[in-house]
């Protein structure tokens, strides 16, 4: 499939890019060769393949929440941008 410039202007526009008219002509052939990709990957058989967010599982490694209590409370205070006695004073988030 071989893009014109005017449809590469037409995605980019769709986009919100704003391409300049050597960025147009350079992008048409690769975004051709995008699309040629894709009709290669419509011809192969995915009727016994389940949908999937991933090619590979993929799992987290986390380390388990331990909580300390951190003995210095008054450092910790002393370095809030700003305080209200034994508290941090955060903006307000709600209206």
């Amino acid at each position: 499939m071989s893009l014109s410039q005017a449809e590469v202007k037409k995605v980019a526009n769709l986009a919100r890019l704003h391409l300049t008219e050597a960025e147009e002509e350079a992008f048409a052939p690769q975004l051709s060769a995008i699309l040629d990709y894709f009709e290669q990957l419509k011809e192969l058989d995915t009727e016994n393949v389940e949908p999937t967010t991933r090619a590979i599982d993929v799992n987290n490694i986390t380390r388990e929440d331990v909580q300390s209590t951190y003995e210095d409370r008054e450092s910790l205070l002393n370095v809030a941008p700003e305080r209200d006695d034994d508290f941090f004073q955060v903006p307000k988030i709600l209206a």
